[in-house]
């Protein structure tokens, strides 16, 4: 589904003149070869009124991005996969109270790990049984293995639970054997958790985390380019991905007509699997933003999307106070964490324009979005470039878009 209408910018509350600048900015970046080529949403009020594309889907082949270039947004899965699982929970199903193991008995009396190395590893009782609610906030002590020298993400990297040949059952199979990095409940990782919540989708709804999302959220929003394969007749709109080099400039990482996204699919991963597009997003986005519905369809209720966008961290703090490292999606001064969302607490220690309740999240190949509910604001900025910790551009754009607001 494409966008059919785009608003003058002035009627909505933006200054075009401000879009130009953030335009001019990510162009910047693509003619400096820093990045291959980008697509940006931005949208007031439930109107788009700003999207444009700039640079090359392909740079191989001269594929220049359009408006419906399909694009890996790996970690933006996770809002879906949250969305998912408290449909379930609006439907009386879970609790977020619930501990893990009640779905996944292989998991009760998980304990932490203290010292050693794999497989001997000396660990202690945690001090209290994983929740659903910990897996949504991050807060499991699970981890992901690929971003610590640390000897428990060292076994993260042996075992490796998220292999794409593997299913979701492997993967619980592998995790049930290793220990976690702390105490449920007392700290903020980054994980595999949202992974986890794509299986507890499956146990609970009794149906394949794919077929989940099309019938309750892909579907029903008419988000036709949405999905953990791109199919062959789609393929042709599907972007290259790419890699910095030590020189500044762009290497290919995953070529689009060999990528095993366009291959069936056995490890549906609802941290990081779906491929989509800037107006397929837009729409998941704009529901989220109107409470939990677009045109009439209602994919949350109002209520469980405001208990979603809290903050969830223990003692009600940060991520700086709670986090282990950092994370590239946020920053972490004045920002907690929802069920699924990272949600702004106070934009003046955060450093970075906003309101209080905006939520937001971005994937590993640099796409990223926002909703901010008081200003009714949703912004959306696609690209291909891994890691996204490479450029800064995340908190540039925000400062753009918020200064362009009337």
């Amino acid at each position: 589904m494409t966008i059919d209408k785009i608003s003058p910018p002035e009627s909505v509350g933006v200054s075009a003149r401000g879009l130009a600048h953030l335009d001019a900015h990510i162009q910047a970046y693509v003619d400096a070869g820093k990045l291959p080529g980008a697509l940006v949403l931005v949208a007031r009020k439930g109107e788009v009124a700003h999207l444009s594309t700039m640079g090359m889907a392909d740079v191989e082949r001269g594929v220049p991005v359009s408006a419906d270039t399909i694009f890996r947004i790996y970690s933006m899965t996770k809002p879906l996969t949250s969305i998912a699982l408290m449909q379930l929970h609006e439907r009386g199903l879970l609790q977020l109270d619930d501990p893990v193991h009640k779905y996944i008995p292989s998991w009760a009396g998980q304990r932490v790990y203290e010292s050693g190395e794999y497989p001997d590893f000396q660990t202690r009782e945690t001090d209290r049984a994983m929740t659903v609610r910990d897996l949504l906030s991050h807060q499991s002590g699970l981890t992901y293995g690929a971003f610590d020298a640390s000897p428990l993400d060292s076994a993260y990297t042996a075992r490796a639970p998220l292999s794409p040949s593997g299913t979701l059952d492997d993967m619980i199979a592998k995790l049930a054997d290793l220990p976690l990095k702390f105490s449920p409940g007392t700290r903020w990782n980054y994980s595999v958790s949202t992974d986890v919540c794509g299986y507890l989708v499956q146990v609970i709804s009794g149906q394949k985390l794919d077929d989940y999302f099309a019938e309750h959220i892909t579907g029903p929003l008419g988000m036709i380019d949405t999905a953990f394969q791109v199919a062959p007749e789609k393929a042709g709109r599907f972007a290259a991905n790419y890699g910095p080099t030590p020189e500044g400039g762009l290497r290919l990482v995953d070529d689009p007509k060999s990528s095993r996204f366009c291959g069936p699919q056995t490890f549906l991963s609802g941290g990081g699997g779906l491929t989509s597009t800037a107006s397929d997003y837009w729409r998941f986005a704009q529901a989220l933003a109107n409470g939990g519905e677009l045109d009439g369809v209602r994919i949350i209720g109002r209520k469980t999307l405001a208990l979603m966008t809290s903050n969830h961290l223990a003692g009600g703090g940060d991520l700086s106070s709670v986090a282990f490292g950092q994370w590239s999606e946020t920053a972490y001064d004045g920002v907690g964490f929802g069920l699924g969302f990272s949600v702004t607490l106070d934009p003046a220690k955060s450093q970075v324009a906003g309101s209080p309740g905006e939520f937001a999240w971005g994937g590993a190949a640099s796409t990223a979005f926002f909703v901010d509910p008081a200003e009714e604001l949703v912004f959306i900025f696609m690209t291909q470039l891994m890691p996204s910790s490479t450029y800064n551009i995340r908190r540039e754009f925000r400062s753009i878009v918020y200064g362009s607001l009337t």
